[in-house]
């Protein structure tokens, strides 16, 4: 892990404009910076750049956050992998915390196994180039299918010798574990015990995970031995490194390009992807030839919600569009199919092609995918039970979108299309979504009796205001425990904390032994709800109160930079949100924030809150009182709490004279 000295340096160095400018064309606004979205369909400039805050916001889709938060969301990367992007731009040495032995274990077994692929596609790609072997057949081969030089390169495209220890020898020799060689699927053990590479005689194609790591290999046999050959390619071999069913096969080399289009083509095969690329396409990835999995899709759906599925025109072809379709539109995708002239694929269709071209024909050929499986399924069907089961199967692929104005439009033209009443179409969805709710239940409920009830923590940072409540809380004196939900005020209140926690707001205040002392707003906040045991409902905002007190001391302490460059992302990507202003005012109509102004906004928010909490206090009485029946003796407990709580909520009501909170 890294450490926090290390990470202070990152959040010190990196300027969140040089950052965002080596992605996004910026143009000053006065204090700030604007330009286009990267990760949205930006048509006017909605993406603001603060160089004063350190941070960014696009106030159209929401998306921002420092520098670290910036190159997770653009780059798609780990917070420690950002923080390692940033520390390389910036020329920083990371240093990082002792793990403990089975994380180091762990990782290095890990970083083992990436050291030992990094090197293979170096041994491979070396041979290509620079074997007399590698240049007359392996390179001969690319460019007989037409690959330039500088896109083999872009691929990292290699060639593995015929001998069958080849690889294993040199990679013995300078001290790569041979544990290794055979975890990462480069080499195999026979029942003989001889160590043999996986990949001789083949040219290779790397796999990159999505942070540019390589994950595994796909090794073609050539041309003149595939004859008779069932399996041309082999893939690696499962690993704790590559799950064939987690990756895409050029998704490394085609983010930028399918955030920057919001769109992403999904082919079969490793030379379709390349064939685009040269073409000048580059949003591409493939499958290869495998159905689509959950994690495949999820891992698009952080780039884009909208796919276009490119396929032959043969009946391969179409059946592999229909591949993994309701997935995709099961997890919010928008699917379009384009099904090539017969003969061609993205290969050799876009050898014939440049990107225009090819980009217009998709505009004019591309088919929404309801529309592409109705002509399939009914096409020539005159069977009443066929074209029944075919209906049948199309409103099942209705009932999986999960908007509801989707699946009514395309009920609605379904219903125009088939000559079918919209009304049994709408019976026949429901039933759908029936079972199909019905047995997610069912796989919860298997989930949670394996799981006896544990919980593991999310892996990503929340993308929401809404993060996940603490255990209920102790509230008023007199009160008991009451859970909340975190409320506008509580936000308000914590928005205080980032932006003001440092600024004085009482002085001069005696102390029972005498002494002066003044209170900042997060002290003020800390003693006022200390009194009564009361704490915010929302863990990140309890933990934000509790440093900003911790470091009130601090003589440079300011509380705003501090949490928008916190260790923990969660922390950061938060106080950003809070410290970002819709609306720049001119310098002559900012309003300077005079204590006074901020002592009362502060006071009338911790009232607020304590009246949240005994409203919430009263609504759950309300509701222990219908559930008591007839149990007279909990009844009248019930009645005197309910009052003792009216009671305090009309002093708190007198104390704030009315609900309207002062901004």
């Amino acid at each position: 892990m890294i450490d926090r000295a290390t990470i202070d340096r990152i959040m010190d160095a990196a300027n969140i404009v040089d950052v965002v400018s080596e992605f996004v064309h910026l143009r000053k606004a006065g204090v700030n910076y604007k330009g286009l979205c990267p990760f949205h369909d930006d048509k006017t400039p909605s993406f603001m750049v603060s160089p004063a805050k350190g941070i960014c916001h696009c106030f159209a889709c929401g998306k921002g956050g420092n520098a670290v938060k910036f190159i997770m969301e653009h780059e798609q990367m780990t917070y420690p992998e950002a923080l390692k992007w940033l520390a390389n731009k910036y020329n920083i040495e990371v240093k990082e915390r002792e793990l403990t032995d089975d994380e180091q274990r762990e990782q290095s077994e890990r970083e083992s196994m990436f050291i030992v692929n990094e090197w293979a596609k170096n041994y491979f790609t070396d041979l290509l180039n620079n074997n007399v072997d590698g240049q007359a057949i392996g390179k001969q081969y690319f460019r007989s299918r037409g690959f330039r030089d500088d896109i083999i390169a872009k691929f990292h495209l290699g060639y593995a010798l015929p001998q069958r220890d080849a690889l294993s020898a040199v990679a013995l020799s300078k001290g790569y574990k041979e544990e290794y060689l055979v975890k990462t699927g480069l080499c195999y053990r026979k029942d003989s015990g001889e160590l043999v590479d996986r990949y001789a005689g083949r040219v290779i194609f790397p796999w990159f995970n999505v942070s540019g790591k390589v994950c595994a290999f796909g090794g073609r046999l050539l041309d003149s031995r595939t004859k008779g050959v069932q399996q041309k390619y082999v893939n690696s071999p499962e690993s704790d490194i590559y799950h064939k069913d987690h990756e895409l096969y050029g998704l490394y080399q085609a983010k930028r390009a399918i955030v920057k289009e919001d769109r992403v083509f999904m082919v079969e095969g490793y030379t379709d992807v390349i064939s685009m690329h040269q073409c000048g396409i580059e949003n591409v990835v493939a499958n290869s030839g495998t159905a689509l999995s959950y994690h495949q899709i999820r891992l698009l759906r952080r780039f884009t919600s909208n796919i276009v599925l490119l396929y032959d025109g043969d009946e391969a072809g179409i059946h592999a569009a229909m591949r993994g379709t309701d997935m995709l539109l099961g997890e919010g995708m928008n699917i379009k199919v384009l099904v090539l002239p017969d003969g061609d694929d993205p290969d050799s269709f876009s050898k014939k092609h440049d990107a225009n071209t090819f980009r217009n024909y998709i505009e004019q050929h591309q088919t929404d995918f309801i529309r592409f499986k109705t002509d399939q399924l009914l096409r020539g069907v005159t069977d009443p039970i066929k074209r029944s089961e075919a209906i049948s199967s199309i409103v099942k692929s209705v009932s999986v979108i999960p908007d509801q104005i989707t699946r009514d439009t395309y009920l609605h033209e379904c219903s125009n299309t088939l000559q079918i009443g919209e009304q049994t179409l709408i019976s026949t969805m429901n039933h759908f979504i029936r079972n199909a709710k019905e047995e997610k239940a069912k796989e919860a409920e298997r989930l949670k009796r394996q799981q006896s009830g544990q919980q593991l923590p999310p892996d990503n940072p929340p993308e929401e205001w809404d993060l996940p409540a603490q255990p209920p809380q102790p509230t008023l004196i007199g009160l008991h425990t009451v859970a909340q939900q975190t409320s506008d005020v509580e936000r308000l209140l914590i928005q205080n904390i980032v932006r003001h926690g440092e600024e004085i707001i009482f002085r001069d205040l005696e102390t029972e032994d005498g002494q002066t002392i003044h209170l900042n707003v997060a002290q003020y906040i800390d003693y006022d709800l200390g009194q009564d045991g009361l704490h915010f409902s929302n863990k990140l905002f309890n933990q934000i109160l509790t440093e900003a007190v911790e470091h009130s001391n601090d003589p440079d302490f300011k509380a705003e930079p501090y949490f928008m460059h916190h260790p923990d992302i969660n922390i950061s990507t938060l106080a950003a949100k809070l410290a970002i202003n819709e609306y720049q005012l001119s310098r002559s109509l900012e309003i300077e924030h005079k204590e006074e102004t901020l002592r009362q906004q502060v006071q009338h928010l911790i009232l607020d809150f304590r009246k949240d909490i005994v409203r919430q206090r009263l609504k759950d009485i309300q509701q222990q009182l219908r559930q008591a029946g007839t149990d007279m003796e909990r009844i009248k407990q019930l009645m005197q709490e309910y009052k003792e709580t009216q009671q305090i909520r009309d002093v708190l009501a007198k104390q704030t004279g009315n609900d309207i909170i002062v901004n």
